[in-house]
């Protein structure tokens, strides 16, 4: 174990109850936390660096020992472990392509997408913005979260996960997690045709003729931060196409470089819409209905409705004059309070993220991305996100949504 993690654990009060983020340092995610637990006078919590593991430095039963070992007044009390966002670091980005290249699987759905070598992946040049391999990306990272889930089920010592390793990895493929909230009974918007099974352009035609659904949200199934979505549309006399998205195209040395541009692109040249659609499906899609969204002060919005313990907490809208919502795009926020919504709206969405995280029964955090239909006002769940508790100025009973967690803890 790296010595300077065995000196952070030593230094972790022997009085409190042991706290691991799995994660990357400096992360604005585990800052926050890091500073809410200070705040309600906990001891810092133990940062597991993603690049230690996927590095092998670290020795995960020797970890949970000496962070049992330090707990022994408090028996009975389980390790608790919070898995934070991998994103945000390139080094830990390229080091889970290369470990999704040796990830062995019977999944159909993990077989797909372009693929390189481990050793290519390492040697991967850092362009900003460019959406690298994300279905290689995705088996890496479910092959490491399946390895940490192992390690702790050998483990001698009591170990909670907030949420575990499994559910995260079926949260974060969009098909999966909605085939499961849809076998929960949770409302989401509907499908051309049964998931996984549009694979191409042409087959995404074909769906739409037969669904007459002209109007469908695109998404890459691993994607985050409106990376790989496009709003798309067919007029289903003329077939005139229209592709609103954050995909950007370039020619490098001959080779097709997909990126997030970071700004919505509209797209109406047939060529265009059908190379980047050919594209999302290789890499893994998740294909539904557009939903039209409700409007508050003239911008379409949906909802992050941050779920703890079971119980909903904080809330903010994302309002937009596109289709796209995220804010990643710059668009505006809105904290919920009374009187944003009609109360009993208010109410609907917050008893429906509710029931979607309650159908990942190992898991007791996420953020719920639910949307508003227009006019009929009915609630659809669009997105389970585990790491979605970053929600900057939203206060819940006087507490940010970090402070609010570690002064819930169970």
């Amino acid at each position: 174990m790296a010595l300077s993690l065995h000196y952070r654990i030593m230094a972790a009060s022997a009085s409190a109850q042991p706290y691991l983020i799995i994660g990357n340092p400096g992360n604005k995610r585990t800052l926050g936390l890091q500073a809410a637990r200070h705040k309600l006078g906990l001891s810092p919590a133990v940062v597991l660096p993603y690049s230690d593991l996927l590095k092998r430095s670290i020795h995960l039963g020797e970890l949970f020992q000496q962070m049992a070992a330090i707990s022994q007044p408090l028996e009975g009390k389980p390790i608790i472990i919070r898995l934070d966002a991998p994103g945000e670091n390139p080094l830990v980005e390229r080091d889970l392509i290369a470990w999704g290249a040796e990830f062995e699987s019977s999944r159909k759905d993990l077989s797909s997408g372009l693929s390189v070598t481990a050793a290519e992946s390492l040697r991967l040049p850092e362009q900003y913005g460019r959406i690298l391999f994300p279905g290689q990306w995705y088996r890496g990272y479910c092959r490491l979260l399946a390895e940490l889930r192992e390690a702790a089920q050998q483990s001698d010592s009591p170990i909670r996960w907030v949420n575990d390793p499994a559910d995260v990895a079926v949260m974060f493929d969009k098909r999966r997690c909605q085939e499961l909230l849809s076998q929960s009974g949770v409302p989401t918007p509907a499908l051309p045709a049964p998931a996984g099974s549009i694979q191409d352009y042409e087959s995404l035609l074909a769906a739409v003729q037969s669904s007459r659904m002209n109007r469908l949200f695109i998404k890459l199934a691993y994607g985050s931060a409106a990376s790989g979505i496009i709003a798309y549309q067919r007029h289903p006399a003329t077939g005139s196409e229209i592709a609103i998205t954050t995909i950007g195209v370039e020619q490098h040395n001959g080779e097709q470089l997909y990126y997030n541009s970071g700004k919505l692109r509209r797209y109406t040249d047939h060529s265009t819409i059908r190379l980047i659609i050919d594209w999302v499906c290789r890499e893994g899609a998740q294909i539904e209905r557009w939903i039209e969204k409700d409007s508050i002060k003239g911008s379409s919005y949906d909802i992050r409705q941050l779920v703890v313990n079971g119980s909903p907490c904080h809330a903010m809208a994302r309002l937009s004059r596109t289709p796209i919502t995220n804010l990643h795009l710059r668009n505006e926020r809105l904290l919920i309070t009374d009187g944003t919504l009609p109360t009993e709206l208010k109410e609907q969405v917050e008893a429906t993220a509710v029931s979607a995280l309650a159908a990942f029964t190992g898991s007791s955090v996420a953020g719920i991305d639910v949307l508003v239909q227009k006019k009929r006002g009915r609630v659809y769940i669009c997105d389970v996100n585990p790491f979605g508790d970053l929600l900057y100025h939203a206060e819940h009973k006087g507490m940010n949504t970090y402070e609010w967690q570690m002064s819930n803890l169970k």
